[in-house]
């Protein structure tokens, strides 16, 4: 359930790092080569140039995953820097939130000072968009994973991962049943570690769940949340407990904390699944795939629209037939049998035959 949201005064704004005018250019799957740097820099607005003498100011807000979590709120950064780099008159910067209590002021921030768009990364988000989007009509915000309708100057980006899930546990259960990996048991046993039980978390879960048990029926899914998406330590901690019962492959879903389990299957010499992003980069040889969203292509798309003027409250959605989910490239060493699979069912998601469901099996 939402954590009912209390706002805060916007004296107690927590401005723990600025940082504008270092993103990467890269696409989305090789959007960490420049995000852990920035995290730690600051700075002030940096304009890749005018629009008829005219610039657009561009704020984003991270939960407290923070830059660093090399996943979606780095994806929202890489979006915008990419604004930044390819369209005239784009001006931004970026502020990290450290806790809950940190929303409503951060958010403030940027619409007191004139931002044309502000930019809300999470589902935690909602209640303090809300109250902000309407204290400040006259700003455009967008909301990443959530939905929110009925506030003009509010564009919502939703994001069916379930389906981008299920590819995932297709490979998971495809190369477990068979073991077609070096190093895999015979307890046919993976592990999910979820950052917080919300619905962008369940629905990959859900998804995974449910495409891992059409291929290996006999194969058990662990699942445990850790409360966290920044603590890399925790984890760690919980892909141990998991892979101390069985797993070798683990899915973390939590943000920063993932890339501790991540670290952990490497250490422990099993295989992972990334998620956001393309996170092969993390652990080569021990991520099999990620699966995948674009909310790099959702940040970029929104600031442009602002720029033209096109800019919509409402919901846009985002799944595998507009390729706004996904799945990376598998390592190397899997089966091209499991590839063609994969893309077999994903036509097969695509035109309706298998329907993903987004509930969680506990």
């Amino acid at each position: 359930m939402k954590k009912q949201f209390v706002a805060v005064a916007a004296s107690m704004f927590a401005l723990t790092a600025i940082v504008t005018g270092c993103g990467t250019g890269a696409a989305s799957n090789n959007a960490a080569t420049n995000g852990s740097n920035a995290a730690n820099s600051a700075g002030t607005s940096n304009s890749a140039g005018t629009t008829n003498g005219k610039t657009i100011k561009i704020g984003l807000v991270t939960d407290t995953g923070g830059l660093n979590d090399n996943g979606f709120n780095h994806l929202a950064y890489v979006g915008m820097t990419n604004a930044q780099h390819q369209l005239n008159g784009v001006s931004t910067s970026v502020v990290q939130s450290q806790s809950e209590s940190d929303y409503v002021p951060n958010l403030s921030h940027f619409a007191q000072n004139g931002y044309n768009l502000v930019i809300a990364v999470g589902y935690l988000m909602e209640d303090a968009v809300k109250q902000v989007a309407k204290e400040y009509p006259k700003t455009d915000f967008l909301i990443i994973d959530d939905n929110i309708t009925g506030i003009p100057n509010v564009a919502s980006a939703i994001f069916q991962s379930e389906q981008a899930g299920y590819l995932a546990g297709v490979v998971a259960g495809l190369v477990q049943k068979n073991h077609q990996l070096k190093g895999l048991n015979t307890k046919n046993v993976v592990g999910v570690i979820g950052g917080q039980d919300i619905p962008p978390v369940d629905t990959y879960i859900a998804g995974f769940q449910q495409g891992f048990k059409k291929e290996d029926p006999s194969g058990k899914v662990l699942l445990q949340y850790t409360n966290s998406f920044s603590d890399e330590a925790l984890g760690s901690q919980y892909a141990q407990n998991e892979i101390s019962q069985g797993a070798d492959i683990i899915f973390p879903v939590a943000g920063g904390c993932g890339i501790g389990a991540i670290n952990a299957a490497k250490s422990a010499k099993v295989y992972a699944i990334g998620v956001d992003t393309n996170q092969a980069y993390l652990a080569p040889g021990t991520v099999i795939t990620s699966a995948t969203k674009g909310v790099d292509t959702a940040v970029f798309d929104t600031i442009k629209a602002v720029q033209n003027g096109t800019f919509k409250g409402g919901v846009s959605t985002f799944n595998l037939a507009n390729n706004g989910v996904g799945i990376a490239p598998l390592m190397k060493g899997v089966p091209q049998s499991v590839q063609t699979t994969v893309n077999q069912i994903k036509q097969q998601i695509i035109s309706g035959q298998i329907k993903v469901s987004t509930t969680v099996q506990k």
